[in-house]
């Protein structure tokens, strides 16, 4: 258990960081060393969110299993195991040292050690490698809190061993610059110039992933101008076609709350030029969820949309334009587009004007309706009240039934829609 003599947390959850505490204070009980290590040690330094709590230590992972009663094998061959503690879950982790990284992403050979210095020695970067205990002792044999305090992603020992060890670190490398606002260490860089050709070996998702964060930080730019200026844009499995950007483009992203990921990413492709029609086979290869493909895609084809139909001189027709592409790509993704808009008018490259988007946004709060599930009669519902079998032709009525309602030109009441139809298909049978 812990006592008096523990480090206080002050940026991790309370309850997670005292059964973490726990669960060193047992293994240092059975005579072994433990230490916080890692990204929990690095961000409680920084004073940022610790959002999970990983452990070093000398005990081998099959006496660790036996030092606790709920323990998953997460990755025992490698000496990690999950230990379950009173509802929180820490990665438990033996001292170890790795080599043959054959597909430059994982080891092929894992040797435990005694040393925890040994351990830190294998870690990417030297804010990364260090340990802290419970007592509050640091490890810190790379001088990761200097970098921090300088500002500097570093990489531990030869730039170009971690590179070639994981590729993956070399995007990793520019993800951190990128979101602590840190600049790359001239060798670290150096480092990533020369095994930058290793970059084809990692998993798209890996590096999807990666670039989520980068794109959802606080400094996107920073992040996508060092990928672009390292190369490595073109040395994934499915490179990214760049040939130049908008910059007034890309200084609408950091404009887009971060939570909207899928209006930053449709404006990075937008920078540089790449239309729907070709986003879409790059974001299959790039592993994008068929969700998240298509919230991107329809921002796309929408702004291609508002920039072939300028707005009319008419602005009853402009009114009825917005509004069947609501119906047709959804109310979600004009709400998107419209923070889009908004986004790139604080940039200065806008392609609505100010009035022209207030009305939009007006017009879309006034819609009655949005889409079909909002009409007040289902189709099934319509076939019964009308005595019919379904059909294409039923789909295609109730699209029209639901522009009608859209426009203002009749009211959503179910006897008002049954009329409606009726009506439709007697004037079809009578052409």
């Amino acid at each position: 258990m812990t006592d008096n003599r523990v480090i206080q947390w002050h940026y991790a959850d309370p309850e997670m960081a005292i059964q973490s505490a726990n669960v060193i204070g047992r293994l240092l009980q059975a005579g072994y060393e433990a230490y916080w290590v890692g990204g929990c040690v690095r961000d409680e330094y920084m004073r940022r969110p610790v959002h999970d709590m990983d452990i070093t230590t000398s005990a081998r992972p099959e006496k660790t299993c036996a030092l606790f009663q709920r323990v998953v094998p997460t990755g025992i061959k490698h000496g990690t195991v999950t230990v379950l503690m009173n509802g929180q879950a820490f990665e438990v982790t033996t001292y170890r040292v790795e080599s043959g990284y054959e597909d430059h992403r994982h080891p092929t050979e894992v040797a435990f050690v005694s040393d925890v210095n040994q351990d830190l020695t294998r870690r990417d970067f030297t804010m990364n490698a260090m340990a802290r205990g419970l007592d509050g002792t640091w490890v810190d044999p790379f001088n990761g809190r200097r970098d921090i305090d300088q500002s500097i992603i570093r990489c531990v020992g030869q730039a170009r061993v971690r590179f070639r060890e994981d590729a993956l670190r070399m995007v990793r490398c520019i993800r951190f610059a990128s979101v602590f606002g840190f600049s790359i260490a001239h060798n670290t860089w150096r480092g990533i110039i020369a095994e930058r050709d290793t970059f084809s070996w990692i998993a798209m998702e890996r590096i999807r992933s990666e670039f989520d964060k980068i794109i959802t930080g606080p400094s996107p730019l920073a992040g996508f101008e060092m990928f672009i200026r390292s190369g490595l844009y073109a040395r994934m499995k499915s490179p990214f076609p760049y040939t130049g950007h908008d910059q007034r483009i890309m200084d609408a992203i950091p404009c887009v709350p971060d939570q909207h990921v899928s209006v930053r990413w449709a404006l990075v492709l937008l920078a540089c030029g790449i239309t729907a029609e070709a986003a879409n086979p790059l974001l299959r290869a790039w592993t994008f969820s068929n969700k998240q493909r298509a919230a991107i895609l329809d921002l796309l084809v929408f702004q291609e949309k508002s920039l072939t139909d300028a707005p009319g001189a008419e602005v009853d027709n402009d009114q009825l334009g917005w509004i069947q592409s609501v119906l047709t790509y959804g109310d979600e993704a004009a709400e998107r587009w419209l923070i889009m808009q908004r986004s790139l008018m604080a940039a200065g490259a806008h392609t609505v004007s100010k009035e022209q988007l207030q009305l939009m946004e007006r017009w879309l709060h006034e819609m009655p309706v949005r889409s079909l599930k909002d009409l007040s009669i289902t189709g099934s519902e319509l076939l019964h009240a009308m005595s019919m079998r379904g059909g294409p032709w039923l789909g295609t009525l109730l699209n029209q039934l639901l522009h009608k309602v859209a426009t203002g030109k009749m009211n959503n009441d179910r006897e008002s829609l049954i009329e409606e139809a009726k009506r439709v298909l007697r004037d079809y049978e009578g052409t």
